[in-house]
């Protein structure tokens, strides 16, 4: 006995039909008719002593339906372009089949104009695990401090200098100094927090919010204090990454920094300048989560300099930061992708502020 079963299925464009078969055969039914969609419908002969009719109607469904179909992806945070865009990086991987990025770099839209736009901003986990986010001080032993021990000593406001102990101090209300002397010349009477050991740290020992002290890119002799920011990653190409008491930001290899001996229970309260300072407490606050710019090679960013905000043009972006061309007086410099010197930064954290404030009453 024949039997003939009439099915429609309205499909998405995403999938196709299945019948379970030892063989099948479509072929167009034109005593079926056209169908609603315009497509024609099909046929299905199956090989079971019995013949079945499956009608399949191809309905086209509207951009927002199909969107909701897609899987959800991770946010990007540099693309694969932008991972290889700066030649000083300690690390390449070359070999990693895995991409940080939404759109691969051969499929990503080239940027047509340079006009300034808002970029988003991304909040997303920085590192995978959980020894690249940590930000709690490990609970070590404290080095030693011994007289005649070779150190670096702040000796101006931003400027630290090699020099060697030559006397502990303990005053009356029980605070500990240290006498240095510097090697060029001069001496001080210094605390615990402003004194940092010559040797290279440990890894064990570091810590996002770590305080540091960082060898001068200009003078070998100096050096300058800033903040551990980042730990080595896949996504900083395992490199440190510092801020300087100055704002600037700087991604530098472990043989280039130096441990603080006693830091203050909160490093942050250390840093004069009192923007900065607010920056590094929201940051420290949002970590693992810091607040990230996207921005592409080839457009423009209003960035503050002395005060005056200018418009900028992006030619690199590696990692967390992004180097900017002053059109005004031509120089360039490597800016954070959450600097509070980007325009719309700043009334950004102080709504992140305000709204972590209101959380916390």
């Amino acid at each position: 006995m024949e039997m003939e079963d009439q099915l429609e299925m309205r499909m998405s464009p995403f999938q196709e039909p299945s019948v379970k078969k030892e063989r099948m055969e479509f072929e167009n039914t034109p005593e079926s008719g056209p169908s609603t969609s315009g497509f024609p419908y099909k046929r299905a002969h199956l090989e079971y002593g019995l013949s079945k009719r499956v009608e399949v109607a191809l309905v086209r469904l509207p951009e927002y339906k199909i969107s909701a179909l897609r899987p959800p992806t991770p946010s990007q945070f540099y693309s694969e372009d932008e991972s290889l865009s700066s030649s000083d990086s300690d690390y390449q991987d070359r070999h990693d089949d895995s991409s940080d990025s939404d759109i691969s770099s051969s499929k990503r839209p080239k940027t047509t104009n340079n006009l300034e736009h808002t970029p988003i901003i991304d909040s997303s986990v920085f590192a995978y695990t959980p020894h690249e986010t940590v930000k709690v001080r490990p609970d070590l032993p404290e080095e030693e401090i011994k007289v005649d021990m070779v150190v670096l000593a702040r000796k101006k406001n931003l400027r630290w200098q090699r020099g060697k102990v030559v006397e502990i101090v303990t005053k009356e209300d029980g605070r500990v100094k240290y006498k240095v002397i510097f090697e060029e010349k001069g001496k001080s009477l210094v605390s615990g927090h402003h004194m940092a050991f010559d040797t290279m740290p440990r890894l064990e020992q570091l810590y996002v919010g770590a305080r540091v002290v960082v060898k001068s890119q200009d003078d070998a002799t100096l050096f300058r204090a800033g903040i551990l920011a980042e730990l080595p990653c896949r996504k900083n190409r395992l490199r440190f990454l510092v801020f300087l008491d100055n704002h600037k930001p700087i991604y530098i290899g472990l043989t280039l920094f130096h441990l603080v001996c006693r830091p203050l229970p909160d490093p942050v309260d250390d840093i004069q300048d009192d923007a900065h300072q607010r920056f590094m407490q929201q940051y420290l606050r949002d970590w693992p989560y810091p607040h990230l710019t996207q921005y592409k090679p080839g457009q423009i960013a209003s960035v503050e300099f002395n005060g005056d905000h200018h418009k900028c043009k992006v030619e690199m972006v590696d990692s967390s930061l992004i180097m900017v061309f002053f059109e005004f007086d031509k120089h360039k410099e490597w800016i954070h992708r959450g600097s509070i010197r980007l325009a719309h930064m700043p009334r950004f954290l102080e709504l992140r502020r305000r709204e972590a404030d209101a959380g916390e009453h």
